[in-house]
């Protein structure tokens, strides 16, 4: 197993100053992954359920700061040399196909090949409405000719596609990324749909452990999940011989732990040791990368739990492994 994190981009995240202390310290201490979420707006009014609480609501609305995810990766590309980079997730109905292949394929270049690419087709009805083409109720729809573009622009001399979202013909794209035939594709979501496209498309699954409605919240429900997913990969004839796995654990925080419903501890909530436990089981459900995330508004705070993380919790789980 191997860990990375979760980096909001606002708040401490939102400066270079705070970006760069932030990915140098992550690569100082041998952190595999470094992602960034993809907010482009944020509506005054949000009526979206938010799927990763029982509460329904987005804790991200107290402020309108969020940097564009790929112009970030493209900075924190320059200040690192080693640590992988990951959209986490890029949202498909934010941008145009071709553009965001074009922004992705960039990246990868100009990070020497250190890009995988996190996708999902988003949640929030109000942003996708200001920046999409596609309506909010056919984005599912729309993914699947979206990452077969995306895979045809990338890999292909002539591309061309045509379908009901996604049309183009006569170009030419170029670079293509570094890494082949692709960057790895983390397919993000926990629900029925999600699922199958990630059995469809997926180098990598990446789902939230808090989904209010599909739980994935112990490590067996993941490895149930898990299981599921496979036989849809060998169904679906996925050409990728071996699926990866990776989980972010957005309510994680070490300390006082945080309770469920039925009173239990939350997994990757408490000390070092039940954090350390819980990455142990999770591992030996099928976890292969384990991305932990937090924010906040001082950056010796946002320093300090990184380094906590990475000298108490990864030496507990590889000196078990």
């Amino acid at each position: 197993m191997d860990f990375g994190l979760h980096v909001g981009t606002r708040r401490v995240g939102a400066t270079p100053e705070g970006l760069r202390a932030i990915a140098t310290k992550a690569e100082e201490l041998d952190y595999s992954y470094l992602g960034f979420p993809d907010h482009i707006i944020i509506p005054n009014k949000v009526d979206s359920k938010y799927p990763y609480n029982k509460e329904g609501l987005w804790p991200a609305q107290d402020t309108g700061t969020c940097l564009e995810q790929l112009m970030t990766l493209a900075y924190v590309s320059a200040v690192t040399t080693n640590i992988q980079l990951l959209t986490s997730v890029l949202v498909l109905p934010h941008r145009s196909p071709v553009l965001a292949a074009k922004m992705l394929a960039t990246a990868d270049v100009l990070s020497n090949g250190r890009l995988a690419i996190g996708l999902g087709i988003g949640w929030m009805t109000e942003e996708i409405e200001v920046l999409s083409t596609v309506p909010f109720n056919k984005r599912a729809l729309a993914a699947d000719e979206q990452i077969s573009a995306f895979i045809k622009l990338w890999t292909e001399t002539n591309p061309s596609f045509r379908g009901q979202f996604v049309n183009f013909e006569n170009i030419l794209f170029d670079p293509k990324p570094i890494q082949k035939p692709y960057p790895p594709l983390w397919m993000g979501g926990e629900s029925v749909p999600a699922i199958n496209r990630a059995a469809k498309f997926a180098d990598c699954w990446y789902p939230v452990i808090a989904n209010a409605k599909n739980r994935i919240d112990s490590p067996a429900r993941y490895a149930a999940a898990l299981a599921d997913l496979q036989k849809k990969v060998r169904k679906e004839g996925n050409s990728r011989k071996t699926l990866d796995t990776a989980l972010y654990a957005s309510w994680y925080q070490m300390g006082e732990p945080l309770w469920d419903d039925s009173g239990k501890r939350k997994p990757f909530t408490g000390n070092a040791n039940q954090i350390a436990g819980d990455a142990i089981s999770y591992a030996k459900a099928g976890l292969n990368h384990l991305i932990i995330g937090f924010e906040g508004d001082d950056i010796g705070l946002w320093l300090d739990r990184i380094e906590q993380f990475a000298t108490k919790v990864i030496p507990l789980v590889r000196n078990t492994a």
